[in-house]
């Protein structure tokens, strides 16, 4: 089959190159098709089920949905594990499936579970899945910034809370339109609402209470549609509105009386504009902004996403108010285009050196550019594979490819053939004919094919088990072995068929076979040393059995590592802080954390979020969160040579003066893809199973002890699971009896005086 390939390749030879310039032209198309990343996406694949649940503390959250949600979980198709959490106001509980499972088919799974169990979960709490995004879903950052001197349509500086609503109907409705984008996430500033606060000793003076108020409001805020009436032939459709449309209305708004004296709000209680009892913050150089987060589309190129999202912000900022300004903070461009230069680079300088290499061995510089064609058509083959099997071209998938072993099949196939022709002119000693040029090309092709597929072969089998690879080990190697076998996939067929083809085109007819200046110079040195080796046959065996053994020795005591951690330019800090710091307080400390940070000068900016943000992607209590330390370019900095782990020396040294606050240091990706597989930001984390929530910690608190004994780790910790303050209000059945009240109610009014309760929406003119 083989042979005939070959006979096919030359005797159609010109429709071969035509078939080649067609693989050629597809590769091209294909590239821009190619997904394009730093580094492979490692995250498994998981739904995350989100339950916002305003008002509850963590332990209702895990009583009344956390554990019904992830009961309810529990033997689903594909399910590898389910892990979960609760916070005050929130429930996520994260359902990971098997690898290769389609993450459509496992969210329509989990949406008919949902579905299932909602009528078990407390009325008023909202069940959504997360968007369907990975740990490289953050792809782009901005903050919402106003000037000093600029005035919002009241004529009054803006606040938090007029940037927030900025973001979320000006900023978010426009990005969220840009392909490839799957959310806009939002955290910093609060949420604009109307606050209704009822004055007590009012209440009580007209016999009314907090759900008088409550049903009042909720009864007088809706439109009703009442059909058409039909008049003259003419219809007249018929509403009634009834919603209110700012603070005027509603303190209009009768909540009882007699006598004909209707008693309204403004009569019982005060109304204006307030806050939300918020979960998260964000700050910027010290001072509280707003930040909004682009998330990508599991599957999407990142870079193209990031460049899209940041021309659309351009158009967006022409959109905001005067002195308004959406300000970038972090793109996944500026990653994704210094690795790709990085590879880029790499595989240039590879190739030209492959390409010298030809052009000095081979002595013919037609056979050189016929074997150099083959790099480039094994690139265009390797990258249509990649798109037809999604494997995105990032460090792992292309920094692999090795050009000498791509040429090696060619480099035997042209060498062969210029031997042939050549010794075939000199015993004939004439030029060649035609036909039997064909001929000793057809002959010199089949006499080396054999060892030639068989070295592509071999090199081919021993990538073949990175392909059974499962997990993250998987989703790292297997990329990177697919693209090198494709590649080499490529180099076989076109050796078999492009460059005989080529050959029996462009190769001259008149040819010299002589050594060139390089390989005689060669010889010179290899002969008298293949001599002296094969007289001290015995001696040469002995050393290189001692060198192997030394060798080995040496390997024991190599470190290892999983693969070199890839150097994202920026950093990223994991924040903790003592349990139960309020996010008031969180913001006020992260002015002096921040500013000793600025103070290095190295660093552009610094901004950091707080607690969960509006999509609880990445769920923490305002005791926690994520810092982003944007560095400027290395040779904007006062010592262009400086390592980086001594810059990171310097940043833990300087955070450290920071009372209250204590970090780990990583980077942006690592620190989300270590939380979205593991459930923790760390690099490396114990998790201990069991009952007992008091054993488990004392075991922990061992297990810490043990690691921090260990060389190289740095500050091991426990994970904080309780210490948080609770106030509880424990209520006296015996005295509500007295009082004809029930529990229902006395919950009721400390629900709605303290945490406050939606009594519905208004939608501003």
């Amino acid at each position: 089959m083989i042979e005939r390939l070959i006979d096919f390749s030359i005797r159609r030879r010109w429709l071969v190159l035509v078939a080649v310039l067609a693989v050629a032209a597809l590769g091209l198309w294909n590239y821009g098709r190619l997904p394009i990343d730093a580094v492979p996406d490692v995250t498994n694949v998981q739904v995350q089920i989100n339950t916002a649940a305003p008002g509850f503390s963590p332990l209702e959250t895990e009583q009344r949905i956390t554990f019904p949600v992830e009961t309810a979980m529990a033997g689903l198709p594909h399910l590898d594990f389910t892990r979960s959490l609760s916070r005050y106001g929130l429930s996520q509980v994260t359902v990971i499936f098997k690898d290769g499972t389609d993450i459509y088919f496992a969210r329509q799974l989990i949406s008919e579970r949902i579905t299932q169990v909602k009528d078990q979960l407390p009325p008023g709490v909202t069940v959504e899945m997360g968007p369907i995004s990975t740990a490289l879903g953050e792809i782009y950052m901005w903050s919402v910034e106003a000037k000093e001197d600029a005035k919002n349509e009241q004529g009054q500086p803006y606040t938090s809370t007029d940037l927030r609503t900025i973001q979320e109907w000006i900023i978010k409705p426009q990005l969220r339109n840009v392909p490839g984008v799957i959310e806009i996430n939002s955290i910093g500033g609060y949420e604009k609402q109307y606050d209704v606060t009822p004055r007590p000793e009012r209440l009580v003076s007209y016999g009314l209470s907090f759900r008088d108020v409550m049903d009042a409001l909720m009864r007088n805020n809706a439109n009703v549609s009442a059909g058409y009436i039909e008049r003259n032939g003419e219809q007249y459709l018929i509403r009634v509105p009834g919603q209110v449309l700012g603070i005027e209305d509603i303190e209009q708004i009768i909540v009882g009386g007699g006598e004909g004296v209707p008693i309204r709000i403004r009569d019982v209680a005060d109304v204006g504009l307030g806050k939300e009892l918020r979960t998260g913050a964000a700050t910027l150089n010290g001072k509280e902004t707003v930040v909004g987060v682009a998330l990508m589309l599991m599957g999407e190129n990142s870079r193209a996403v990031a460049d899209r999202v940041d021309m659309k912000m351009k158009e967006v900022n022409r959109s905001l108010p005067p002195g308004v300004t959406a300000r970038t903070l972090y793109t996944r461009t500026k990653l994704v285009d210094a690795t790709i230069d990085t590879v880029k680079k790499n595989l240039f300088e590879g190739a030209l050196l492959v390409m010298a290499i030809l052009f000095a061995l081979l002595g013919n510089w037609r056979a050189a550019v016929i074997t150099t064609f083959v790099i480039p058509l094994s690139m265009m083959f390797a990258i249509t594979g990649m798109v037809t099997n999604k494997v995105s071209a990032n460090l792992m998938s292309l920094g692999a490819l090795d050009f000498g072993l791509i040429v090696d099949g060619a480099v035997i196939i042209v060498e062969n053939c210029m031997r042939r022709l050549t010794n075939e002119q000199a015993r004939l000693g004439r030029l060649l004919a035609h036909e039997e040029r064909l001929l000793t090309v057809r002959e010199a092709t089949k006499e080396v094919i054999t060892p030639s597929i068989f070295g592509a072969i071999i090199i081919m089998v021993v990538y073949l088990p990175i392909l059974t690879l499962q997990g993250v080990e998987g989703k790292m190697f297997v990329p990177m072995a697919a693209t090198v076998l494709l590649a080499l996939l490529g180099a076989m067929i076109f050796s078999l068929t492009f460059v005989p083809a080529a050959i029996a085109i462009w190769i001259g007819r008149r040819l010299t076979e002589k050594e060139n200046v390089l390989m005689r110079s060669a010889k010179r040195f290899y002969v008298p040393l293949l001599d002296w080796a094969l007289q001290k046959r015995g001696l040469v065996l002995t050393g290189a059995v001692v060198a192997l053994a030394l060798s080995l020795a040496l390997f024991t005591r190599l470190g290892g590592e999983f693969i070199p951690t890839l150097d994202e330019g920026d950093l990223g800090l994991e924040i903790y802080r003592v349990v139960g710091t309020g996010m008031d307080q969180a913001v006020k400390m992260q002015e002096p954390f921040e500013k000793a940070l600025l103070e290095l000068p190295e660093v552009k900016l610094t901004f950091g979020r707080l607690g969960t943000a509006e999509v609880a992607t990445d769920p923490m209590s305002p005791n926690q969160g994520d810092e982003f330390v944007i560095l400027k370019p290395e040779k904007e900095w006062p010592n262009p040579k400086k390592p980086k782990a001594q810059l990171i020396e310097e940043v833990d040294a300087r955070v450290k003066q920071v009372v209250g606050t204590g970090v780990e240091i990583e980077q942006p990706v690592q620190l989300r893809a270590n939380e979205l597989i593991a459930g923790v930001k760390s690099d490396m984390a114990v998790k201990i199973f069991g009952d007992d929530v008091d054993v488990l910690k004392e075991t922990a608190e061992n297990i810490r002890a043990v690691l921090a004994k260990i060389r190289g780790a740095t500050a091991p910790k426990v994970q904080q699971v309780d210490g948080l303050p609770l106030l509880s209000i424990q209520l006296k059945r015996e005295a509500l009896a007295r009082y004809g009240l029930s529990v229902g109610e006395v919950q009721d009014v400390v629900e709605m005086a303290i945490g406050g309760k939606s009594a519905g929406e208004v939608f501003d003119a």
